[in-house]
């Protein structure tokens, strides 16, 4: 639908029609007029899409586009009532209002506008309880139509507005073209023609986008009416005659329109006798379709164009009928209905309010009181729980004393586990300087039996030589001394507790003291173990700060947990397969150092079966252990992770749970697991 204000001031000269464009306009306007358009129940291909709607908005939607295109016809309004009461019978309320909404716009079109003022305001009540955006919509729209037939400016402008606000949340390039249309024609005519020209633009792409012929007819009058608000005519020319072709053809409301905007162009380009002629045939067609809005234009332009021409009977004729069909439209008792609708509305509205506003109240003294009967609750349960935790706490106590003396003796178990493993490597290792001491202490009686013997001879050449070797024997027996004295002072360093004072160690003397003392223990229980120690130290490393006796227990439980895997091993199935492959399983456990920037590594790895993926995150888990019940308390990788995170450093494991893989890393050829520790240099 199209929309103009009517003005006659124009100055841009425009080509005068061809005899030939009046004649063919002549023929579709004669053949639409004496034909006629008559309004029939639903085709069968809409009954068909009707009954396979899904919901009743797509019901409605599809009578909507079914109704636009029937607006036109002088027998709609009575076929429209008959549709209404056939829904009301059949008990289809939503289709019922529908029908309703396209009544509402046919009693707009013939100027009844408080007739549908007073249809709409109740079917937007109920299609906002239905929750049906599509009829919301459509309800805006309508009374958008309304209050243009009312002369209503400002009504207008804001329920068109609403609707594209609606429109654009539903998806349907049709129903924004024709919201995009109707707010471009408002714009056109209430003097804002820059915005009418771009939301015209906007609906005319989405009617071309779409290929709808009445959309495209309808989109390109309006936007051809935005090009006359600007005064740029020859523009406007090729759009209103694309328009008319079809309009002629399948809208006869906006062939009114356009016929009445060539008029406009005319008169405005000083050409009175083109302007009578279209004003005629659009007071033809208005008067056929009862479209009073258009034909009190189609007066007053044809009054105007007989001011200039004359004679002044005809001028002063077309000004009473326009006079006259203006009091028709806007009477007095018209505008109070009018008023009295609004005032109602806004009465209802404020009424829905105060509704809301007693409701919120409602609820929040409802919310209040289930507030205060929660915290009644929540306050007696709290009490109850605090009283039922008091009791508990008491038994937690007990257990929590129970358990910290249970887990005081398991550590303690646990460091003399270890220490019992360190003893016996001791014991052995301690035999070797002991050997050393016996044997040179005999030597050195010997020796010096034969020097008094030689003194006695008076051989003082041979004297001298004995007393070099007993000297040199000496300095063996004090140095296989100290070794012995560093073993067992090693063995109170790892028994005593620790004094948690750091002090600068060499970290490489301690790895090789500890992993020669593991393996002597691990020989002390198995004598038929064997296995293969290899060793990388950094010596630019020199000594670094840390707690000795602590750092000493994590590489030894490291170490002896090498030497266990590598002895596992050396009795499963796997070294088994090894076996029947020719292949021998050669224990190995290898100990490194290295520094990396502000951090020393000591790696530790071992060839034997690996750890089993499934466990790997939790062998820092207190009392977790992978050994058989009775041969582990689960403590030493745990206290070791503990104190290596005390030193600031950290620990990682790396591990192929599978035969036959090396892992280069390791440095060893066949790789089980890999303990890596890292410390802070400072």
């Amino acid at each position: 639908m199209t929309r103009s204000d009517g003005r006659t001031d124009f100055n841009i000269q425009l080509p005068i029609t061809t005899l030939k464009m009046k004649q063919t306009i002549s023929f579709f306007l004669c053949f639409a007029i004496y034909s006629g358009i008559h309004a029939q129940p639903l085709p069968d291909s809409i009954k068909t899409l009707f009954n396979a709607a899904k919901n009743d908005a797509e019901k409605g939607r599809l009578l909507t586009r079914y109704f636009d295109l029937g607006m036109n016809d002088d027998g709609m309004l009575g076929a429209l009532i008959k549709m209404r009461d056939y829904f009301k019978a059949a008990n289809d309320p939503t289709s019922e209002d529908y029908v309703r909404l396209a009544i509402s716009r046919q009693l707009s079109r013939i100027s009844e506008y408080t007739s549908a003022l007073n249809d709409l305001f109740p079917l937007l009540t109920r299609f906002e309880q239905r929750k049906d955006p599509y009829g919301i919509m459509v309800t805006n729209r309508h009374f958008s139509y309304a209050y243009y037939a009312a002369g209503d400016e400002e009504k207008t402008l804001y329920y068109d507005k609403k609707t594209l606000e609606l429109s654009l949340g539903l998806n349907d390039d049709y129903e924004l073209a024709t919201a995009y249309n109707n707010l471009s024609s408002d714009y056109s005519e209430y003097r804002f023609p820059d915005s009418g020209f771009v939301t015209g633009q906007k609906a005319v792409a989405l009617a071309k986008k779409i290929h709808d012929p009445y959309m495209v007819c309808k989109t390109s009058s309006t936007f051809a009416e935005a090009y006359i608000a600007q005064k740029k005519y020859n523009e406007a020319i090729p759009y209103l005659k694309e328009s008319l072709q079809i309009a002629l053809a399948v809208s006869l409301m906006d062939a009114c329109y356009i016929m009445n905007d060539f008029s406009q162009i005319y008169l405005a380009n000083n050409q009175p006798d083109s302007a009578k002629y279209y004003s005629k045939l659009a007071v033809k067609i208005s008067e056929k379709i009862g479209f009073k809005r258009q034909l009190l234009r189609a007066y007053q332009y044809i009054y105007l164009a007989f001011e200039k021409t004359g004679p002044p009977d005809s001028s002063f004729k077309y000004f009473r009928l326009a006079v006259n069909t203006k009091d028709s439209i806007y009477s007095s008792d018209k505008a109070k209905q009018v008023q009295a609708i609004n005032l109602r509305e806004q009465n209802r509205m404020v009424a829905i309010e105060q509704e809301k506003i007693q409701l919120k109240n409602k609820i929040k003294t409802y919310a209040l009181l289930a507030g205060l009967c929660m915290f009644t609750l929540i306050v007696f349960f709290l009490y109850r729980n605090n009283r039922q935790k008091q009791k508990a706490n008491k038994i937690l106590e007990k257990t929590l004393a129970d358990l910290k003396s249970t887990q005081a003796q398991l550590i303690q178990s646990e460091k003399m586990a270890s220490l019992g493993e360190l003893t016996a490597g001791i014991a052995h290792e301690i035999q070797n300087p002991l050997n050393f001491v016996n044997n040179f202490s005999e030597v050195n009686t010997e020796l010096i039996t034969e020097m008094k013997q030689e003194i006695d001879k008076g051989n003082y050449e041979e004297v001298k030589i004995i007393a070099n070797d007993i000297e040199e024997n000496e300095q063996k027996i004090n140095h296989h001394g100290k070794r012995a004295d560093s073993i067992v002072k090693g063995m109170l360093q790892h028994s005593r507790s620790s004094s948690s004072v750091k002090e600068p160690t060499d970290i490489n003397a301690l790895a090789d003291e500890y992993l020669r003392l593991a393996y002597h223990g691990l020989r002390a229980k198995d004598n038929s173990f064997n296995a293969t120690m290899k060793t990388d130290y950094d010596k630019s490393i020199g000594n670094i700060n840390i707690i000795p006796q602590d750092i000493g227990r994590v590489i030894l439980n490291l170490i002896t947990n090498a030497f266990y895997a590598c002895t596992e091993r050396s009795r499963s199935a796997v070294n088994e397969k090894s076996k029947m492959k020719n292949e021998k399983y050669e224990p190995t456990v290898s100990v490194s150092t290295r520094k990396i920037g502000p951090m020393i590594e000591i790696k530790i790895a071992d060839n034997g079966n690996g750890i089993p993926q499934k466990v790997l995150d939790k062998i820092f888990q207190p009392f977790f252990t992978t050994k058989p019940t009775g041969q582990g308390t689960g403590l030493g990788l745990s206290l070791s992770y503990d104190i290596i995170k005390a030193h600031g450093g950290e620990i990682k494991v790396a591990t192929k749970y599978e035969d036959g893989l090396t892992a280069e890393s390791a440095g060893v050829e066949q790789a089980g697991s890999v303990f890596i520790i890292q410390l802070p240099v400072t």
